[in-house]
Parts: C-alpha cells; sequence; structure tokens
C-alpha cells in the first residue's frame, strides 16, 4: 500500500507556504550504515525526507526554494547507472524524478557541490537541521564558507539557519485521510499477527518462535519489517520494558507480554497484548490484568479532541493507583499516593505516544508550557502497564514476576475517537476462549 506522488507534493508545498521569502530548505536522506565487514543494514529512509518526497534511495538531497524561477522542489540524487543497477536494483534517475516524483528539477547528486553554493548564495535564512548528520553539516559548512570567500566579490551568505523541525513536525501530526488508510491497514497487519501469536502459543515454546509467528504474518501480508524490535517477554521478562532477547522458554503458567507491531509504507504501528501461556489466567494473573484494563478504558474514554494529551495518563494513574489500593500492592488515600508518585513502583511509564512515520514520533507534547489540546488527526498510543519485579519483596510473593501491558493505537476524530488495532481481543473471557479454541 503506497501513498500517491501527489501527497508528496502537496506536503513540500504546504512546507514552501511557511517559508520565509528569500529562504532555502535543505533536507539530506539518511545515510546507508553497514551491518558488518561487506554487508549493510536494511536501508530505511529519514522519515522528514521520506515524508516530503516518497524516495527511498540514499545518496540523496531534497532542496526547496520558495519563489525559485525553474521550480521550487529540487531533488539531488543517483544518475541512472545500468551497471550498478543490476547488483543494486533500479535508481529512480533525474527524468524519473521529475516525471514520477513530481519534483520540479533534478540535478545528479554528483554535482552537488559545484550547484547548491549557488542556491545557498545570497538567501536570507537557511531551513537546516544540524547535529543530525555530522557528514553532511560539515558539507554544509563548507559550501556557507566557499560563499564567505567571496564576499569581496559580492557574495552574501545566509544570515541565519533554523531548525526545520518545528514546522514540519507540526505537519507530520496531523494525518490525512490517505495516511489514516495506510496506519489503518498497518494495524490491522498487526492485529492479525498478535491473534496468531495468541493462538500458536504453548507451554515449552521459546519466545523467539512466538516472535518468529508475528514477523511472519507481517511479511505475508505485505509489511516487510516490524516498526521496532519486538518485545516477547514471558514471565519476569515482562517486567523487563524493552526486553528483546527473546530467547527464553515459555512456562506453563507464566504470562506472555508481546509489544509488536508492523510497519508498512514507512507507517508505524504499535500493539501490546499480554496472555497466559496456558490460555488460562491465574487469579492474581487476573486481578492485576482487570486493573490494567481498566485504566486503558479510563485513558480511551478521555482521549477526545478538546481534552489535553495528558488527560489520559492521569486518568490511567488514578484507576491504576486505586487498582492498587484495592489490592494491597499500595496503601493510603489515592488522592496522596498520586501526589507522591507511589504508584511508580509499579508504574513508571506515560500512558502513550505519538505514532506515525515513527514508532515514538514527532510532535510537541505541550505547547507554550502547557499540555496539547488534542485535535482530529491526531494518532497515538494508550498503553498502561504494571509490572511487579520478582525482586520487589514488599509485596506479597503471589504477585511478583507478573509484567502486564495492554496497548491499542488510537485515532482521534471529529466525533471522538477510534481504535484502530481493537483487532486483537483484550477481555480476559475473550483471551481464554480464543486460546481454547486452538490447544
Amino acid at each position: 500500500m503506497k501513498l500517491a506522488k501527489s501527497e508528496y507534493r502537496k506536503r513540500r508545498k504546504a512546507l514552501l507556504q511557511h517559508m520565509v521569502p528569500n529562504s532555502i530548505a535543505i533536507l539530506p536522506s539518511a545515510p546507508s550504515k553497514k551491518r558488518n565487514r561487506d554487508t549493510e543494514f536494511a536501508y530505511r529512509q529519514d522519515s522528514d525526507f521520506y515524508y516530503l518526497s516518497g524516495v527511498s534511495e540514499a545518496d540523496a538531497v531534497l532542496v526547496l526554494v520558495p519563489g525559485r524561477e525553474h521550480g521550487e522542489a529540487i531533488l539531488f540524487c543517483k544518475e541512472k547507472d545500468p551497471e550498478f543497477e543490476r547488483w543494486n536494483g533500479e535508481l529512480i534517475g533525474q527524468e524519473q524524478a521529475v516525471a514520477d516524483y513530481l519534483f520540479d528539477d533534478s540535478f545528479p547528486i554528483a554535482d552537488i557541490d559545484d550547484i547548491l553554493p549557488g542556491l545557498l548564495e545570497g538567501k536570507r535564512r537557511v531551513y537546516y537541521s544540524m547535529g543530525l548528520d555530522e557528514k553532511f553539516d560539515r558539507h554544509l559548512m563548507e559550501w556557507i564558507n566557499q560563499i564567505r570567500g567571496k564576499v569581496r566579490s559580492g557574495a552574501h551568505p545566509p544570515g541565519e539557519f533554523v531548525a526545520l523541525e518545528h514546522t514540519l513536525h507540526d505537519m507530520r501530526l496531523y494525518k490525512s485521510p490517505a495516511e489514516i488508510k495506510v496506519m489503518r491497514k498497518a494495524a490491522q497487519i498487526s492485529a492479525d499477527a498478535h491473534v496468531l501469536a495468541m493462538q500458536h502459543c504453548r507451554p515449552g515454546m521459546y519466545e523467539y518462535q512466538i516472535e518468529g509467528v508475528l514477523l511472519g504474518e507481517f511479511l505475508r501480508q505485505g509489511a516487510r519489517f516490524p516498526a521496532y524490535s519486538s518485545i516477547v517477554g514471558g514471565g519476569a521478562n515482562a517486567c523487563v520494558l524493552h526486553y528483546v532477547e527473546n530467547n527464553a522458554k515459555l512456562n506453563k503458567g507464566d504470562l506472555l507480554l508481546i509489544d509488536a507491531g508492523c510497519e508498512l509504507d514507512n507507517y508505524a504501528s504499535d500493539i501490546t497484548r499480554t496472555f497466559p501461556v496456558s490460555g488460562k489466567f491465574s487469579a492474581p494473573q487476573q486481578a492485576l490484568y482487570e486493573v490494567v484494563l481498566a485504566a486503558q478504558a479510563a485513558a480511551i474514554d478521555v482521549a477526545l479532541p478538546g481534552n489535553h494529551w495528558n488527560h489520559p495518563h492521569e486518568a490511567a494513574v488514578k484507576t491504576l493507583t486505586q487498582g492498587l489500593v484495592d489490592l494491597k500492592l499500595l496503601n493510603g488515600s489515592v488522592s496522596e499516593l498520586i501526589e507522591k508518585e507511589a504508584y511508580r513502583a509499579f508504574y513508571m511509564h506515560r500512558t502513550g505516544h505519538w505514532l506515525g512515520m515513527d514508532v515514538h514520533d514527532v510532535g510537541d507534547y505541550k505547547v507554550g508550557g502547557q499540555w496539547r489540546v488534542l485535535e482530529a488527526g491526531m494518532v497515538f498510543t494508550v498503553e498502561p502497564g504494571l509490572y511487579i519485579s520478582p525482586e520487589v519483596t514488599t509485596v506479597d510473593e503471589k504477585w511478583r514476576g507478573i509484567g502486564i501491558r495492554i496497548e491499542d493505537d488510537v485515532l482521534l476524530t471529529r466525533s471522538g475517537n477510534e481504535v484502530l488495532t481493537g483487532g486483537v481481543p483484550k477481555a480476559v473471557a475473550d483471551i481464554e476462549a480464543l486460546m481454547k479454541t486452538h490447544k
């Protein structure tokens, strides 16, 4: 599933309208990265670059110049090269950059040293994010210094540098109908994979075998890569928030926490489910699980346009703290425990994050020092959890080593919200029924 190239052109035009006159924006592609010796990691384009170009090639630079007579949107990329393409696959080239990717102009990347200084000369402002690519930072300063060296000949170097992120990342925060369509599909693929994982799970399997089920379903449905390293943690491994070893044996009586999602056309999905390896929750497991499930429901209920970003987190924390008191894992007044953040012994992360081209996507959570107001078109996760480490000796032994997180992807609509990942069961009865029918 691919976005139309016109979608990327529309984004470039929108960004150009935000730029001041007599300015230039420069975005380099992500560099390729060596894995070991003479092999490289699978290439993944920089999200900002892809958002504006739809181009998945390395060694490319996108340049926007408002008001340029010969076209405002320029792509520097590799020239067509039959010998290179025979080994490495098709290149876009200059003609295709204009005809298919809808750029106004395109030049060979080999010519950038000759062309880009001329585009920079005389500009009042350069939109560029320093510090993200040290190698390209040096190239850019070399071009600026070339211009500075010609000041006595009448050349004018740029007067100021401004990071591009503020405007561009605010654009990325609001998803278009085309983006939402891709994200719905990514969510559906990931949901199907989680359901399969529940169906396949058996005591005696290894975590990596369940990870294989997930990745296989991603691939089967056309999502070539996971959006992040999958977390498949059985038993106490679920209490390690970023556990990715995925090499332990799954034991009868343990819970299995899976945090995994696919990436589709550079858009992420992100789902977490926790379920019993043997298909049946124990009483302590179910008691904790119901608290987390209620916290997630409370958070989703207030994930609405007009509320602010922290409302879902506040709702989740209140429900979790009340549940911990009810189960005698915490003692005291709920309000006082929240004020003292006593819940952080068992719940130490936020309730969600923006979701989009990056799994932890861009966008400010506060504006002017205040929590951001939620608006239609935003997509984020809602993922409360409880983690009772085996090392915690202040609680009854029956709770120790239980880690639970429940996570869904939520789209804000004009009238409320839509849970994109609702295709995976999360009620205790539904999980147990699904697993029972596939034993």
